[in-house]
This record gives structure tokens, C-alpha cells and sequence, in this order.
């Protein structure tokens, strides 16, 4: 399952989305970012495209909420299922920024400052697929939901929402005004699948109402059939709905186990399916006729964290960087992704996915260093036997214990390379698999290893998305801080960003928190995920969406 967290947050073990392990740097090396804006996506004239057809698309899982502001269906898969079906006001775009949806709202612009005001004009046409117009009742209703303000909603997270004063009708009913109590810099990131009010006008209807289907949807495609026995959602035209006409019949997402998706491409039962890190699925599918290797950079990207939570071994900062320099994230995704993505560059970013315009390499804060990292540990005093081995400090080996899900073998083969690598400078790693069904609830999240490595996804809201990964933790709130470790700085920078209206400088604020999580050593980004997709050839508008969202509307085949 693949859960985001913010818009877009932690991805968990996806099948299509495995875990990965651990990095550091690239012999000092700044490495620039790919040319920026890409999709891989056969780009058509949807007026050329065939009238018809059945777009069929693999899911993990079923969403087990298709309330995707609940706790429970903040997560990927949801995410891509509702896009089909559920308004939002603004699209990720393929740079990294954002697009204004038109569909849904033909304005949005921020009309004061003083306090921060933001007027939305919904588009006449919209309707929900009851025949209730879209009125600014919902953009109200979404806000009293999403606040936080009432716990009976199991929000799955209230960034922005908490921030906004009051929502008010303007001149029509189509007309929003959204009036904030304190700036919020990255609101176009709000009302990202926008719920009717009598969902998010009732705790019960919001927490349980969308459980077994969607309910009241409006998007171009509305739920046909839904088979929990064969686990099948099938979309079908939305008669009511009023922007271009959908090139598509229907949309079906079946459940598919990732080591079937091969077969299932090559036996014509499915379109397409993510490679990700797959060197498997990658040649299968350059194996496959009529099938194309597309390949855009993504939002998400693999890492490892560091638990420094008091305690533990790894608390000491000094002792964390002196890891992280003997740690070659270059090795690693060379040989995860170098067959897939030859000229993979390590990841240089927490906060801005690889490719976006405010993406900046900021490793050279800590570069791999094999070196300055026994120097680092000498000083510390963990010494080493004359002979090598394991170092030590007041007779306590400097062994430290790195969680992983078995039967994982993209998963396996990074925690050897990390072994590898960090024995070259004394330090003994016990790989502890664990299954995969408690990876996060009984070792992630209750702190209960040295080493975890998984994904996050980046957002074109990249403050709001990442901002709960690297709050101070409070008792029992962690957000999903899962390490622990703060820095007064980052709260102080936050803070900033989310009061500047202004994108540039909004990037630079961002830019300085992502070099003191860097020093910090919260976690170690290694490269990328591939962004690559086996797609059958006629498949127009649809495939590897890089940085942007997927268009159900002009996606179709060619003739």
C-alpha cells in the first residue's frame, strides 16, 4: 500500500513502489537536475484519438477509503482512483508548479494580503453527479471538515485548512471567498479533491461513508461496477459532465499482484503497469510487442532514516553525520537503477521533488566521504581492532540494527550494499527483516529500529507536504517524524515559508530548511524513483506523468 501523507507524503511498500535502503554522496560532486516540465505520455490531438475503449490500470490494493481527506484514504492509490472522479481546483503540473483546473474553477486569485483573502469562481457548468451544483457550501463544508477544529474528523491532515478564518459566499453562490487567519503561502494546494458538503458536513458520513465506494462524485468518469470479489472498480462516463467529452468508456482498475503484472501486460489483460525500481519488470517489459518503455522523473524518492530519538545510539548528531559520509548513495543507485535509468543522479533534496524548478543539490552540506568518516569516528572515540572489524566505545559494539521487509529482494539487495559499505569503516549492520504487514505499525512508527529505509513523494506544495516529516515531536505527536530528530531552525524556516506569498522566496526558505535537514541528518535521500511505465503503444495522453497528475479526460488510444 502506498500511503502520502500531506498532499503527497510517505509511501509505504507499494508493490509497484518497493523499499530502498540508504546513501550518502558522490565524492562531493554536485549533479544538476534533468531538463524539467517532462511527461512521457505519447502527447495526441485527443480529437484524433479513438471514441471508446477501456483504459485498464493495476492497483495494489483497493482504496479502503475513497475519502481521500480521511486518515485511512490519504494514501496513492486512492489518490489515483479519485482523480478520475472528484473535482480539485488545481493540477500538479509536469515543471513541478501547479495548473488552475478550469473544469472545476475558471478563477482563483488572491485578493488582499491584509489578511490573506482568496477569491474562487467555481465554473457555472459543475455539478455533482446527484445534479447538485457545485457551490461554495462545499469549498465551506471541506474547511470545517479538513480543519482539525472537530475531532470527530479523522482528517488525514489539516495543513492550510487549520489556517483559514472563515469561508464566505461571494457574489453568487459559485463564488468563494476564503478569508485565512494567518498567510498560507501554498494555498493552491488546497481543495485538492474536493468532497460534497454532505459528506463533510457529517463526522459519520466523512469517516465511514466513502468505506465500501465512492458516494456523490463529479469528475468526467463516475463509478459503474465495483466487484470486491474479483477486487475491480469500473468507471464509466459521467453523463452530467460538462467539460470535453472523455475519449475513454471506462477506466478499470483491478487488483494485480506486482509479480503478475508481466503477464498480464503481454496477455493483453491489462495497459500498462509502473516499473519503478524493477530491473525485472524493466526487461519483461522491453520483451513485450506493442509495448513502450516510458519514462518520466517522478515526485517520489527512496531514503533511509535515522532514528535519533533520546537513547538511542544514533541521538548523537556527530555520530550521524560520520555514518552518513561512509555511505555511497552513487553505488547504490547505480546499481539499483543504473540498467534502468543509465545516468541516474543521486538524490540532492528532501523538500522539492527531482526535476521541479526550486530542486537544488544540496548534498555538498554532507558528501560521501570514506575517509573524513573514520576520521569523524576516531575522534568520537569508537575505535577499531588493529585487524578491522566492528568498532567499539567503553566495550559496546557500534552495531546498528536495520529494519526491512522480507521477501523483498529490491529491499535485500540495497541492505547489503549499505553492510558493504559501512563495514569498509567499522560499523556492523544486523539486518533485521521483519514482515511486511508490520513493517510500519510495529517498527517504523513506534521507533523500533536504528536504520528504516522506504519512499516519500514529493508535491508541488512542498511545504505543506513535507512539514509534518520533520516536526519537533511532541509526546506522542510525531506527525511522521518517525526518527525524531529536530532542529529548532526547521520549525523557525517552516514558519517563514508559509507566510511568504512569494514563489522565489518561498524557494530560497525552502532551499536553507533542506541544508539544515542535511547537517541534521534526519534521513539519507538516495536517487529517484524511475518514473518508468510499461505502456502499450496505442495508449495516447496516458503513461509516465513525471511531476504532474494524469488527464482522464484526453487519455484514449490512437486509431
Amino acid at each position: 500500500m502506498s500511503r502520502r501523507f500531506t498532499r503527497v507524503g510517505l509511501l509505504t511498500l507499494a508493490a509497484a513502489l518497493l523499499l530502498a535502503g540508504c546513501g550518502g554522496g558522490a565524492g562531493g560532486a554536485r549533479l544538476s537536475a534533468p531538463p524539467r516540465g517532462n511527461q512521457d505520455i505519447n502527447p495526441r490531438d485527443p480529437a484524433t484519438l479513438r471514441d471508446g475503449g477501456d483504459l485498464r490500470i493495476p492497483l495494489d490494493n483497493l482504496p479502503v477509503n475513497y475519502n481521500y481527506s480521511h486518515i485511512d484514504g490519504h494514501e496513492e492509490q486512492t489518490h489515483e482512483v479519485v482523480s478520475a472522479l472528484m473535482p480539485r481546483a488545481f493540477n500538479d503540473a509536469p515543471d513541478g508548479g501547479v495548473a488552475l483546473n478550469t473544469d472545476f474553477v475558471t478563477a482563483a486569485e488572491v485578493t488582499s494580503t491584509s489578511p490573506q483573502v482568496v477569491h474562487y469562481h467555481i465554473n457555472d457548468q459543475a455539478v455533482w453527479s446527484s445534479g447538485r451544483p457545485i457551490t461554495w457550501e462545499d469549498f465551506a463544508a471541506q474547511v470545517t471538515a479538513n480543519s482539525g477544529a472537530n475531532p470527530a474528523y479523522l482528517v488525514g491532515d489539516p495543513t492550510g485548512y487549520r489556517d483559514i478564518a472563515k469561508v464566505e459566499r461571494g457574489a453568487t453562490d459559485k463564488d468563494v471567498l476564503v478569508t485565512f487567519a494567518k498567510p498560507f503561502s501554498e494555498w493552491q494546494g488546497l481543495f485538492y479533491g474536493l468532497y460534497p458538503k454532505e459528506t463533510d458536513s457529517d463526522p459519520n458520513a466523512f469517516n465511514t461513508g466513502w468505506v465500501q465506494s465512492p458516494q456523490v462524485t463529479a469528475g468526467p468518469f463516475k463509478v459503474g461496477t465495483l466487484d470486491q470479489t474479483a477486487k475491480t472498480l469500473t468507471l464509466v462516463r459521467n453523463e452530467r459532465w460538462w467539460g470535453d467529452k472523455p475519449r475513454l468508456n471506462r477506466v478499470i482498475f483491478t487488483v494485480t499482484d506486482r509479480n503478475a503484472l508481466a503477464d498480464r501486460l503481454a496477455n493483453n489483460e491489462i495497459d500498462l503497469y509502473e516499473i519503478g525500481s524493477s530491473v525485472d519488470l524493466f526487461r519483461r517489459a522491453q520483451t513485450i510487442p506493442g509495448v513502450q518503455v516510458r519514462e518520466a522523473s517522478p515526485k517520489q524518492f527512496y531514503q533511509i532514516t535515522l532514528n535519533g530519538s533520546p537513547g538511542a545510539i544514533l541521538s548523537d548528531l556527530k555520530l550521524r553525520q560520520a555514518i552518513a559520509r561512509g555511505v555511497n548513495r552513487t553505488e547504490i543507485a547505480q546499481k539499483l537503477i543504473g540498467p534502468i535509468v543509465p545516468k541516474v543522479v543521486p538524490m540532492g533534496n528532501h523538500i522539492y521533488p527531482f526535476g521541479s524548478k526550486d530542486y537544488r543539490d544540496n548534498s555538498d552540506v554532507l558528501p560521501y566521504d570514506q575517509a573524513e568518516a573514520n576520521r569523524e569516528l576516531d575522534g568520537l572515540g569508537w575505535t577499531r581492532p588493529a585487524a578491522g572489524g566492528v568498532r567499539s566505545k567503553d566495550g559496546k559494539p557500534l552495531s546498528l540494527r536495520l529494519v526491512a521487509p522480507s521477501g523483498n529482494p529490491i529491499s535485500d539487495a540495497i541492505s547489503k550494499v549499505v553492510l558493504n559499505q559501512l563495514a569498509q569503516i567499522g560499523v556492523g549492520i544486523r539486518i533485521d527483516a521483519v514482515p511486511v504487514n508490520q513493517f510500519f505499525s510495529g517498527y517504523v512508527n513506534t521507533g523500533n529500529f536504528d536504520l528504516a529505509g522506504f519512499q516519500y513523494v514529493g508535491s508541488s506544495a512542498a511545504f505543506a507536504n513535507s512539514v509534518n516529516v520533520f516536526q519537533e515531536p511532541k509526546g506522542t505527536d510525531l506527525g511522521i517524524n518517525f526518527g525524531r530528530i529536530y532542529d529548532p531552525r526547521i520549525g523557525v524556516l517552516f514558519e517563514q515559508g508559509f507566510a511568504e506569498l512569494d514563489d522565489a522566496k518561498r524557494a530560497d526558505i525552502g532551499n536553507q530548511v533542506d541544508r539544515v535537514i542535511w547537517e541534521e541528518v534526519h534521513d539519507i535521500p538516495l536517487f529517484p524513483q524511475t518514473g518508468a511505465w510499461a505502456v502499450r503503444a496505442t495508449v495516447a495522453n496516458f503513461g509516465a506523468k513525471g511531476l504532474g497528475d494524469w488527464d482522464f479526460v484526453h487519455a484514449g488510444f490512437s486509431r
